[in-house]
């Protein structure tokens, strides 16, 4: 008999356990309103020390001067240091930036060495600015109207985390905090750990007035960050 029964319990136990992941995945792990989840996915980016931001298109329009990706560290100081990768009537460069205390420090193509610069030359925010939570990426979360939650997956380090997605509208003149150019409404798509940090948005719209509609995918990522950036 209990040669028997030791599969039938193994089988049982093999079945809990993929019910339990099924389920977590297809709830998030969380019954709070999609409004709710992104408020505390505010509350997570405005209170960390510091985080890994990337920003990538792979469809900026024709003859636009833009940016084409960015990646850096993003602090509260506020302050950022890293790469804006801009296209401009010369040609694509990947250009060093830090921003901090109001000033952007940027390495221009065929120019030596870091030097001021203003960012709306390049189609582009102050980058201390994306961190600010009245005008930096957080503040897209509460203005995003229409919301609804989509699908969860597994995801993060080892698929420990589960990832949901929230989609909605952003009015123009919230976007264009991130992006100056930016006009009309947005359609944005979140993804939230379930332990309410925000992972990722996608933006798609008209980011450089009468251009065609495209998309900027941010990400975030180390959170927790803790990085002293200093003026070159």
């Amino acid at each position: 008999m209990r040669s028997r029964l030791a599969p039938l319990a193994l089988v049982g136990a093999l079945l809990l356990s993929a019910s339990a992941c099924s389920g977590a995945d297809a709830d998030g792990g969380s019954d709070a309103s999609p409004e709710e989840v992104l408020a505390t996915a505010k509350t997570k980016l405005d209170d960390t020390s510091g985080v890994l931001i990337t920003l990538s298109t792979t469809d900026l329009p024709d003859d636009v001067t833009g940016i084409l990706a960015a990646e850096g560290v993003g602090t509260h100081a506020p302050a950022f240091e890293g790469s804006i990768d801009v296209s401009i009537s010369a040609g694509d460069f990947q250009v060093p930036v830090i921003a901090v205390d109001g000033i952007v420090y940027a390495e221009i193509p065929l120019s030596p060495g870091m030097q001021q610069v203003d960012p709306a030359e390049y189609g582009a925010p102050d980058p201390a600015q994306l961190m600010s939570t009245d005008q930096g990426f957080s503040s897209l979360l509460p203005e995003t109207t229409g919301l609804e939650k989509g699908d969860s997956i597994r995801g993060g380090e080892g698929n420990k985390e589960v990832l949901t997605e929230y989609s909605g509208t952003v009015p123009g003149s919230t976007v264009k905090n991130i992006i100056p150019g930016s006009t009309g409404d947005f359609e944005a798509t979140y993804t939230v750990s379930d332990s309410g940090e925000l992972r990722s948005a996608v933006l798609t719209g008209e980011f450089y007035q009468g251009e065609d509609t495209m998309t900027y995918t941010i990400e975030f990522d180390d959170y927790g960050t803790e990085q002293d950036i200093t003026a070159p």
